[in-house]
């Protein structure tokens, strides 16, 4: 499994039943949190995601409509008896901010957090199954996209090849890395006959706040899923700009530039009701174009 759920497109304020930045990437072994914004709590509710599954939660910037959530999820998650550790990735001043709101109110919490700060492009979370890569965009505060990396799948046992040829399950491994296997006769049996090709690795991109940026272009190159932030539609180009934001244009351009599988938008400004205009426009550079719809879950 490996999908995006979004909890909140809209940008600074809660509009038209929208809700500040929050998405959950789910794999086989994680959930992880992207960006947390007012009201995420209850969109996790309304959508089914468990809390206590979250191990790791990323902060792409400092501005409210991004985290201002957190410390209500922080502190419910004391209520609910946690006792795993959690993961934070931001920029540095949120350990200090988390670590007042929870002085001030006297919470002690049952689980220990650990802020990682993030004060470079660089791979910042990595196991046997993904990579998690921070890259820079360009917003009016320091901002941080994310890329997420699938590692390379492996191959899968053929079970009624496996059973013709006799293979002892203690050569599953080897065959699994691509290894053939020899029968105890020394016959020679392709690890193609025994064996399915894996899925390739999948990869998906969270480029938050930010003006069009084409540096982003190499980071995000060729991924399955883009998220771009596309606050405006380009007759506001000017503002966008101003503001430190995208148009759908751009954002279209950015994944017509970067050849992903598919681009998502996301954080319109309230100034907008209907979303559907951002999607036309968008397409008129990038043909394979979704609005990232509030409850809306995409599968890689």
């Amino acid at each position: 499994m490996f999908s995006i759920t979004i909890l909140g497109n809209n940008s600074a304020v809660p509009a038209h039943h929208r809700h500040p930045t929050a998405q959950v990437l789910q794999t086989a072994e994680h959930t992880f949190l992207i960006d947390c914004g007012e009201g995420t709590q209850m969109q996790m509710n309304a959508y089914k995601i468990r809390r206590s599954k979250i191990s790791h939660i990323f902060i792409s910037h400092l501005h409210g409509d991004h985290y201002f959530g957190l410390i209500g999820l922080l502190t419910s998650l004391g209520l609910n008896h946690r006792t795993a550790d959690l993961h934070i990735f931001s920029c540095e001043p949120l350990k200090e901010i988390i670590e007042l709101q929870l002085g001030v109110a006297k919470a002690n919490l049952p689980y220990q957090i650990h802020f990682h700060t993030l004060c470079r492009e660089e791979v910042i979370f990595e196991d046997a199954t993904i990579q998690v890569e921070c890259f820079a965009v360009d917003h009016r505060i320091t901002c941080w996209g994310f890329l997420f990396r699938e590692k390379k799948n492996l191959r899968k046992i053929n079970p009624e090849m496996a059973d013709h040829y006799k293979v002892p399950s203690q050569s599953f491994e080897a065959l699994h890395q691509g290894a053939d296997y020899v029968t105890p006769g020394g016959e020679t049996i392709p690890n193609e006959k025994l064996t399915i090709p894996a899925s390739p690795p999948r990869s998906y991109a969270y480029c938050a706040d930010t003006r069009y940026f084409e540096p982003i272009i190499d980071k995000v190159k060729g991924v399955n899923l883009l998220y771009h932030e596309a606050t405006y539609l380009h007759e506001q180009e000017d503002k966008a700009f101003s503001r430190f934001h995208t148009t759908a244009l751009q954002a279209g351009m950015i994944a017509h530039k970067a050849g992903v599988q598919k681009l998502i938008l996301g954080h319109f400004s309230s100034m907008y009701e209907e979303l559907q205009p951002f999607k036309a426009e968008a397409s008129e550079v990038f043909p394979n174009v979704e609005i990232a719809a509030e409850g809306c879950c995409f599968f890689l």
